[in-house]
């Protein structure tokens, strides 16, 4: 349509005279940008950035590991309580050594925290023994191994189970399910338990790897990026190691799905990145520059 008055590009200007409402002229292409938001990635920062995930899911296999011992009956109770106080003792050894902020208030309120949480789960430990009486041992264990692979999946592999020490930002909602996964988990383990003091155990170890582990990682990796690699590296090594002397074939599985995680997926990231195509240009949404929360 020919009209006498130029056409002028606004965003809220109703209809102008003498154009239809969806006009533009030839200038409207000129602004198109083609992937200007599209990251490059380096395929080795990809693959040492997977580490995290390897690293968590080691940790996992080996709760698996004790879980089996404990219900076989290869673990004593002795064994579980002083394998539950070494890690609690380390996990604050390396907290004090690597969290940045984290003052004597802070460790004050975490003993404190830790332990009425110790003593609820002492107290609460018989009622954790009778829950699944009637319930049989391969539904159990079908049931927790469905919440594992759920808690894996949902699992925040950047971030730690609970809030770090001078951070602002608190656990998404995945994260906390997959949180409540794992500890729905435990509780289907522990109770399949007969002794109480074997409960405890298996609970306190349980509850301190799942809550308190990521936040450990999490600060070691924030502390230094080489001693998190080096201390994800002897931890896969170690993993590998105990699955070989259970099973051969659990070892080919697990050694498969670290290569998997660790080579494969970030190959395959890279690749596909050379297929995105993402246009912008005026028709996108206005975006703001700063945070609206200031």
């Amino acid at each position: 349509m020919e009209s006498t008055t130029q056409w002028r590009k606004v965003a809220y200007g109703g209809m102008q005279p003498g154009y239809d409402d969806n006009y533009t002229d030839d200038s409207f292409l000129e602004d198109m940008v083609m992937n200007c938001n599209v990251v490059k990635r380096d395929l080795l920062k990809v693959m040492l950035d997977s580490v995290s995930i390897s690293q968590y899911l080691c940790i996992v296999v080996l709760v698996v590991v004790v879980w089996t011992g404990t219900l076989k009956s290869a673990i004593n109770e002795s064994f579980l309580l002083i394998l539950d106080v070494s890690l609690l003792l380390s996990g604050f050894l390396i907290l004090i050594l690597t969290a940045e902020m984290l003052s004597f208030h802070l460790l004050f309120h975490y003993f404190l925290n830790i332990t009425y949480f110790v003593a609820g789960l002492y107290v609460l430990a018989p009622i954790y023994r009778t829950l699944t009486r009637t319930i049989s041992s391969d539904s159990i264990w079908a049931l927790t191994i469905s919440l594992v692979i759920v808690h894996l999946f949902l699992h925040d592999y950047t971030g730690p189970s609970v809030k770090a020490p001078g951070t602002l930002k608190n656990p998404s909602l995945i994260s906390n399910i997959s949180l409540n996964a794992s500890i729905v988990a435990s509780v289907l383990i522990a109770s399949r338990l007969s002794s109480r003091l074997h409960v405890f155990g298996i609970m306190f170890f349980s509850l301190q790897i799942f809550l308190f582990a990521p936040l450990v990682t999490y600060c070691v990796k924030r502390y230094s990026f080489y001693l998190h690699l080096s201390f994800s590296l002897g931890l896969m090594a170690v993993t590998l190691s105990f699955i070989y002397v259970l099973h051969q074939f659990l070892f080919v599985l697990l050694f498969g799905l670290l290569v998997f995680v660790n080579v494969v997926c970030p190959y395959w990231l890279i690749r596909v990145q050379e297929y995105k195509f993402e246009i912008n240009g005026p028709w996108d949404e206005a975006k703001l520059c700063f945070d609206i929360t200031e």
